[in-house]
Parts: C-alpha cells; structure tokens; sequence
C-alpha cells in the first residue's frame, strides 16, 4: 500500500460517498413533519456545503423513504425538484404534511 497509494484511491471514494450518503439519509430524519429542507442546506448539514448533486443522489437511493423522508428536501428556489416516486406524488406529501 505504501508503494502504490494510488490503488486505494477507488476503494477511499467509495467509502467517502457511502458515509456521507449515510449522514445525509440521518440528516433527513431531522427534518420535522410539514417542513423541508432545500439541498444545499442538507449538503452544508452532512458537512460539505458544495455536495448538492451528491445529497440528490443520496436522496435517490433511500432505500426506506416511507420511513425517512426524502420528499421534504427541495430546491433552494423552493420548486420541489425530483422525487425517486414522482414529483407529483412528491407535491402530495408536502400538501398532505402542511394541511396538518
């Protein structure tokens, strides 16, 4: 490893995003009922405010978004951008959450 560094370049990046996709699914679970986060301020939660496409696709891969709630993360220009099940059915969650 020592003399060849680079090969564990690969497997760090790796690593590197599966941790910070781990804190930006822990992250959303903060985030209260009827309320929502824009991504850049999920991305400067999790501890890197540049990573906005990386929480997009940390969101994407929740692969429990019934029990953590992707849907209230949206855009900074409070559009509700993309939802892994449809931005409509995105649109109806937030309805439903700010009606109650």
């Amino acid at each position: 490893m020592l003399r060849a560094p680079a090969r564990l370049q690969g497997p760090a990046r790796e690593l590197g995003e599966y941790f910070f996709r781990r804190t930006v699914l822990s992250y959303l679970t903060v985030i209260g009922y009827g309320e929502t986060a824009s991504y850049a301020a999920v991305a400067a939660a999790a501890g890197n405010p540049r990573a906005l496409r990386a929480v997009g696709t940390g969101v994407q891969h929740n692969p429990l978004s019934v029990v953590v709630p992707c849907h209230r993360v949206v855009r900074s220009d409070g559009m509700v951008g993309q939802y892994a099940g449809d931005a409509d059915v995105k649109r109806a969650l937030l309805a439903l959450e700010a009606a109650a």
